[in-house]
């Protein structure tokens, strides 16, 4: 019996954790590609593609060019770089892997907070300095009874909520797409518009996922309706945050400070950002553990497995597009 294609269409050089996953069911290819036109040569045979983030969008061109692909795995929580609707009208099933960086997302909001709250960076900066004094962390309030607004209350959401709670921290969520009764499930406090939220957390912490009604969710007037030095994490994605309504609200000095792993545009190049000194930043590598990072490559070959046995794929994101599947 042949072997079917399995296509990990860009990142990865090498397969040593999706290969024993797929051994004798499959055959693996590595694309390295960067865009979706250095990919066309390589999907003709794919059955399966599982795909990263290098290339910025996988589109009707590619599905049309993979007669035989019966499913797309994005390797990772977002698929914005895969048109779920094209892929469906085709007959392919399109998956992620939404769980894997749960822990180290919400761990990563909370460092955040802490560095911004605790000045973290100008306390080391001052000592590298040679200095040994109060100074760096002067007017940093206390955390314990603080509110913090999450916006989105999802896996991470509910991850970083936890942990907030662990410090004393007042935990309220805005999130439209949750059933009633998960506040009482998680001892939360729930509002019902993000105004409601906005007006009174002191810290904003973003875990929504990017679509239409998220694009740039935190702009002019959500700035304006915070609270005077609230401060805002955004570990969630670059665009629901308007950059220049940021740095706007934070040169204003409205907004007290921000920690941010994630941009508009990456990497980010404007200095009134990366230079500014109510800011931390990280290189958008929240999502990352060594377990995690493996965690998310097995998924994705074990999601790729299921589809190419035919069995129903666990995660998948465009069920609303698919017309029939195709059959591997």
């Amino acid at each position: 019996m042949s072997l079917h294609k399995v296509l990990i269409a860009d990142y990865l050089q090498e397969s040593s954790v999706e290969t024993p996953v797929l051994a004798g069911l499959a055959e693996i290819e590595m694309a390295m590609a960067r865009s979706e036109a250095e990919l066309a040569s390589h999907v003709a045979d794919a059955e399966v593609m599982i795909v990263f983030h290098d290339i910025p969008m996988l589109t009707a061109a590619t599905f049309d060019r993979a007669p035989k692909c019966v499913g797309i795995v994005r390797a990772g929580v977002g698929y914005n770089n895969v048109d779920r609707e094209a892929a469906g009208q085709r007959g392919i099933v399109v998956c992620n892997v939404p769980d894997y960086g749960t822990e180290e997302v919400a761990d990563h909001a909370i460092m955040l907070l802490l560095a911004v709250n605790r000045r973290l960076v100008d306390c080391d900066a001052s000592m590298r300095r040679g200095e040994w004094e109060l100074r760096p962390i002067l007017n940093s309030p206390r955390l314990r009874g603080r509110c913090l607004g999450i916006v989105g209350c999802g896996r991470i959401g509910t991850a970083t909520a936890l942990r907030a709670k662990a410090f004393g921290l007042d935990v309220v969520f805005y999130d439209p797409y949750k059933p009633d009764g998960l506040d009482k499930a998680l001892g939360l406090r729930r509002v019902t518009t993000l105004q409601e939220l906005l007006s009174q957390a002191d810290f904003v912490s973003l875990h929504c996922y990017l679509d239409a009604h998220s694009l740039h969710l935190i702009n002019a007037q959500a700035f304006q309706a915070m609270k005077p030095g609230a401060i805002l994490i955004n570990t969630a994605r670059g665009p629901v945050v308007d950059q220049r309504a940021l740095i706007e609200a934070l040169e204003s000095g409205h907004l007290g400070g921000a920690g941010i792993d994630v941009f508009e545009h990456e990497p980010p190049q404007d200095a009134r950002l990366l230079q500014h000194p109510r800011v931390t930043l990280t290189p958008h590598v929240a999502f990352y553990a060594l377990e995690g990072y493996e965690e998310m490559r097995r998924k994705s070959a074990e999601e790729a497995r299921r589809i190419l046995l035919g069995e129903p794929p666990r995660n998948p994101v465009n069920l609303d597009h698919l017309v029939p599947r195709r059959s591997p």
